[in-house]
Parts: C-alpha cells; structure tokens; sequence
C-alpha cells in the first residue's frame, strides 16, 4: 500500500513540476519550536545569556518511501562588548522532501538591547541554501505515468542542484517568564535555475511565536508553558499550539495540535544540569493516519553559562535551565 500511495504522489507531483519550480513554501515544521527559537529566528541568538548547543532530527510519514527527513543543528552565545549585549550563533539544515532535498547554513546575529525586565533584540541571518532535484529517481515507465513521455524537458534529467545567498531577519523580546517573536526567512525570496526549464523559488516565511512560563500557586514544583507559532507565505498558513508541563525543572511532556491536520505529544527531560533531551510523535487528523507510523523527532541540546562576570542585569530563561 505505501508504495502505491508513493508512485502516485510523484506523479502528482510531476504533474505540477512546472508550479512547484518556480514556487517553493513553507520551511520545514519543527514539534521543539519552543526549545530551538533559532532555527526560525535569528533574533533569538544569546538568549538567556547562556551558549546552548543543540539539535534535533525529524522523521515524518514513517513507513512510506521517501518521506520527509530533516535534520537540524545550531549553536549560539551571547557575548558582551562594552555595555552592549550581542548574541552571535551559526545553524545548519538538511531536509529531504521526496525528491527534493535542501541543505542550509547560516550565521547569525542579534543585537541585544535591555527592556523591562528582559531584552529587545534584533537579528539578521545570513547564509547559502542549496536545493536539489534527484531527477535519476524517476522511471515514468515503472511508475506508470500517462501524462509524461519519458524525455520531458519540464522534468529535470539527473540529478540537479543549485546554491544561493539567502538572509532572514527577526525582532525578539523574552523574560525569564515570557517570550514573543517574529522572523521573516528568505527575504530576498532567491530563485535557484537548475537548468533552462526548470528552477525553484525560495517562498518568504513569516514567523509569529509566544508563551508564556507560570507556576501553580499552590504547587510550586509545577509549571505550565502554552505556547503558539504562526506560519504563513501570505499564501497558505499554518498555526502550531503547544501546552507543556514542567516537574521540578527536569521532567517535561505536553500535547499540541496544528491547524494543518495532526496532534502532538512531547516528552522531555534534563539527564544532567543544562543536557535537554526530548522526543514528540505527531499524528495526522487526516487518512495519513491509515499510511504510516506518524512523525517522529528527537531533539538534544546542552546549555552552559560563559558570562562569569556577574551581572545586575543578567537572568536566565527557564527553557534552558
């Protein structure tokens, strides 16, 4: 059944090659959007005044043929110069979507400004995407495809690939209790030519995120975080809602849903002080459901303090305790 369900998709898919080239959405979704701000903000950078590695791996679909895989890693810090507070930080891709597969990396940074009882910052990305079209995985005859003779220039012969100059920007504000953010990816909106009748366009991303951290009153052990991200091309759009549960700052789980059609659930825990580990299975509303195994991610990242001078000013979010 799952590779009916994939031959028939990539014909769709060949079916609409010519759009799909010249038009590429959404960035790839992330279920620990809430733990890895960077992957999507560059704004974010220096958070917490903590250095944080981290990264997080996804496999969606399991069980159908060429499903969706992403990998992600990023490293960022804050770092100090003068009286001004900066974060700095680079973060690295690698998504495989049927045919298509992007591999991104980026530097990033954050100017850092103090506000109320946290910061304002505000950040800028900048880096190289490749994207690539493995073309050599199509045989049309096996696949039995009607709408597509073998040598048809609107499908790319090969194995092709392209790399361009991207940039996103963000403005960000966190406390030690609260975040909001919003980011915007591939700006210049890069078109990437494979060869003369095909080519793809980077979509701009806009990013929308927030929460909030609060402790029960009478059960100070416990804490509760909902949280939301917001996604749109100003075309299509998704939304994210995340509600975790925090025990003694260590042990985590949650459930969360998106709009686009699956629920999540989260665990989490801190094995040592600053080394998160987490994992999330997100389940399709939809008749995927019957297809596959659902959508794995695994997420691990490890958070130290640099800034030894002591600081008035200084606090640590409890995301990265």
């Amino acid at each position: 059944m799952n590779g009916r369900v994939f031959k028939r998709c990539i014909v769709l898919l060949l079916g609409f090659l010519p759009i799909v080239c010249v038009r590429a959405q959404f960035d790839p979704q992330i279920g620990h959007y809430v733990y890895m701000p960077t992957s999507y903000n560059p704004a974010a950078a220096g958070e917490g005044d903590m250095m944080r590695v981290g990264g997080a791996h996804r496999m969606q679909f399991v069980d159908i043929t060429n499903a969706p895989m992403t990998t992600w890693f990023s490293f960022t810090s804050p770092f100090v110069i003068g009286k001004t507070s900066h974060g700095a930080g680079v973060r690295f891709l690698n998504d495989k979507y049927g045919l298509f597969t992007t591999q991104s990396l980026y530097a990033q940074y954050a100017y850092r400004q103090r506000a109320g009882n946290g910061y304002f910052s505000v950040g800028v990305d900048l880096g190289f995407i490749n994207v690539g079209f493995m073309g050599d995985s199509i045989n049309l005859d096996e696949m039995g495809d009607d709408y597509h003779e073998s040598n048809d220039e609107a499908i790319p012969a090969g194995s092709k690939s392209g790399m361009k100059f991207d940039m996103g920007v963000g403005l960000y504000y966190s406390t030690s209790t609260w975040w909001v953010g919003a980011s915007y990816s591939h700006i210049l909106r890069p078109t990437v030519e494979w060869d003369e009748y095909s080519n793809v366009t980077l979509a701009g991303t806009m990013y929308v995120t927030g929460g909030y951290h609060f402790r029960l009153k009478n059960h100070k052990d416990w804490m509760l975080t909902p949280s939301a991200m917001i996604m749109s091309d100003f075309v299509s759009w998704d939304v994210n809602v995340t509600l975790m549960c925090d025990y003694k700052d260590r042990y985590r789980w949650g459930v969360g849903y998106r709009v686009a059609g699956s629920v999540n659930v989260l665990l989490g825990v801190d094995i040592v002080s600053g080394l998160q580990l987490g994992y999330s299975c997100e389940l399709p509303t939809n008749k995927m459901l019957l297809e596959s195994y659902g959508t794995h991610e695994v997420y691990l990242a490890y958070s130290f303090d640099i800034l030894k001078p002591k600081r008035t000013n200084k606090y640590k979010s409890i995301r990265y305790l």
